[in-house]
């Protein structure tokens, strides 16, 4: 260290060294540079009056040149795997890519959750960026040049690929995610190499219970956190966390809770792997058995759409299908447990005559016997008979039958049953457990009935004005048992009816109707939307839609229904509801097949085949 390393400041004006330019006033005034070379001596500085005119500065070096303009003013013009997309502002690179049939891998991204970016499976070349970028996390700017199959992004996947399959169980034979799982997907796709490691893998829990519908393997989770960001950002219900480091990190709920969200199967639905799963679904069927039909869930008046995922002729689960306008991307947990219904306590034969005595057989017969039984015991009650409708039934099922109801039993007047009222959430759930009550006001308006409530029957019936009474589902919002009590005292009880209850064994003439699930229709939700379902299979037993027992027994009484389908009933009958004049019934038909043909679609994690879910135009999916 020298001396002057180790002398403070003083403040004072230091020398300048040897050849440094002098910065006194005479040195400045003049042409002639203030230190001349050595030998040049100047004797006397020329006046400053005599000195010749400066040169004028020269002009400033241009700015470098800006970004130039956008090609397409107000959205952002790129190149992906060089093919030109056009996006707007703040597009990542994985939706981008969709646009131009480029895959861009991920497991922790979904586009209706916040990014995470830790998953590392969607790294691709930028233009503009030295290393990989993460394309879920990375908008795109203009004039940017995106790669995604540069062997520098297929050995990053690879390499994302090994890493995560280190510590997975390999035991997809077992697992339901089996047929509709990105890993199984991915690894054929971008890896297929068995494992490197030496050693054994980390173990953790294999049967973790989270609450009373979820169970999780931790072993299989990748620690995504798609569930995670779910639970704390759409239901706002903050019930998992992630605990632990490195390997050992795993998915769980905080101690002393459970995750007992009624939007917990949602966390099913996004989990990319088999860590979380359904306690009611599981073991029950591969999804490869399955196929899949668009519909609309029942469970109350949200009316939110859904894929019944059926085998033969029993559905085995519900699952979200996506409405911008409705649910978006989730249904609540109440909704998928009532496929359970269209499975267990059916109507599936006629019957003529109340049940006598509990556990009593009843005489079952054929349905067209029953048929005309029934018209034989309304025909004697013209006039005099009351209508209860389910708002359970579909716009076409009640069409037909309030008309028949009109027109050939004389009714003026309609009471309406349905569900009881349950509580509503703050997300998706409603109080109105019935999916058409909306359906059924604007009908009744336009068929020119009156609308009465269910306790105003029940009064009637109790004061002796009701004698017969012709039941379009069977749903009612009291107490089943008190009603059924005040219908075995009906001379004249018509019913159709989907399950079995108290009420259908006190029906003197009891006709099997089916479920949405077993033919085409419309529902108007809560909201005023009317929305198209799908037929997943054939009716069980001998059951028709209500639509069909209506036109039977209008024929039956001698009038005139040609009606062979619900879409025949609809374009005819529903242009005395002025709701229904713009609605397409039609166009408005949710696609239930890849191609023409009796091939259902196949389920999968969106209703699509297993390895296939980004088939199709793109769009927000939300799986």
């Amino acid at each position: 260290m020298s001396d002057n390393d180790t002398k403070k400041p003083t403040g004072d004006a230091q020398p300048p060294p040897k050849g440094a330019p002098t910065d006194t006033p005479a040195a400045k005034i003049g042409s002639e540079p203030s230190n001349p070379p050595a030998g040049a001596k100047l004797e006397t500085p020329p006046a400053a009056h005599s000195a010749p005119t400066a040169a004028p500065p020269p002009p400033p070096a241009p700015k470098p040149a800006g970004p130039p303009p956008p090609k397409n003013p107000g959205f952002i013009t790129c190149t992906i795997d060089g093919k030109e997309v056009v996006v707007k502002p703040g597009t990542n690179m994985v939706e981008a890519a969709k646009m131009v049939g480029s895959d861009i891998p991920y497991f922790c991204y979904h586009p209706r959750l916040s990014i995470a970016a830790n998953c590392r499976m969607c790294m691709v070349e930028a233009s503009n960026a030295p290393k990989l970028v993460p394309g879920c996390q990375t908008p795109l700017v203009e004039g940017q040049v995106i790669k995604t199959n540069t062997p520098k992004v297929k050995e990053q996947q690879r390499a994302v690929m090994e890493f995560l399959l280190l510590n997975h169980p390999v035991d997809c034979s077992i697992c339901d995610q089996a047929g509709e799982c990105k890993l199984q997907d991915y690894y054929m796709r971008y890896d297929y190499r068995p494992s490197r490691l030496e050693g054994g893998k980390v173990m953790k829990n294999k049967r973790k219970v989270l609450g009373p519908r979820v169970v999780l393997d931790q072993e299989r989770c990748i620690i995504c956190s798609r569930c995670v960001r779910f639970m704390n950002e759409i239901p706002k219900e903050p019930q998992l966390g992630i605990f632990g480091r490195g390997s050992h990190e795993v998915i769980d709920t905080f101690p002393g809770s459970e995750l007992n969200s009624n939007y917990s199967l949602n966390t099913v639905d996004i989990c990319p792997v088999g860590a979380l799963l359904s306690r009611d679904f599981r073991f029950r069927a591969r999804s490869w058995f399955l196929s899949a039909a668009p519909s609309v869930c029942t469970g109350c008046s949200r009316g939110c759409n859904i894929y019944a995922d059926f085998m033969a002729q029993d559905t085995y689960r519900y699952r979200p299908r996506e409405n911008e306008a409705i649910n978006k991307s989730w249904m609540c947990d109440h909704g998928r447990a009532t496929y359970k219904g269209l499975n267990t306590g059916r109507v599936l034969s006629a019957v003529v005559g109340r049940q006598q005595g509990t556990g009593t057989a009843r005489p079952e017969v054929a349905r067209k016997e029953a048929l005309q039984a029934a018209a034989k015991a309304l025909s004697g009650v013209k006039g005099q008979v009351a209508v209860l409708a389910s708002p359970v039934a579909s716009n076409e099922d009640l069409l037909a039958s309030l008309s028949f109801a009109k027109a050939t039993l004389g009714a003026k007047e309609l009471y309406v049953g349905g569900r009881p009222q349950g509580e509503a959430d703050h997300f998706l759930l409603t109080a109105d457990r019935n999916p058409n009550r909306k359906g059924l006001e604007l009908i009744a308006q336009g068929l020119g009935l009156t609308l009465k409530p269910f306790e105003d029957l029940v009064k009637a019936m109790d004061g002796g004005k009701v004698k017969a009474l012709y039941a379009v589902g069977t749903e009612v919002p009291g107490n089943e048992e008190t009603f059924a009590q005040a219908a075995a005292k009906l001379d004249v009880f018509v019913a159709q009816a989907t399950n079995e209850s108290p009420l259908t064994a006190q029906a003197t003439v009891l006709l099997p109707a089916s479920a949405h699930v077993e033919f085409d229709g419309s529902f108007v939700q809560g909201d005023g939307i009317v929305q198209r379902f799908r037929k997943a299979y054939p009716s069980k037993g001998d059951a028709l839609a209500h639509w069909a027992l209506a036109a039977e027994l209008t024929r039956e009484m001698g009038g005139t229904a040609a009606w062979t389908s619900s879409r025949e009933v609809f374009r005819e009958l529903g242009k005395a509801v002025s709701a229904f004049a713009e609605f397409d019934w039609d166009k408005a038909a949710p696609p239930d097949r890849e191609k023409p043909g009796i091939n259902p679609l196949p389920t999968a994690a969106d209703g699509r085949p297993p390895g296939y879910r980004e088939f199709g135009a793109p769009r927000v999916r939300g799986i």
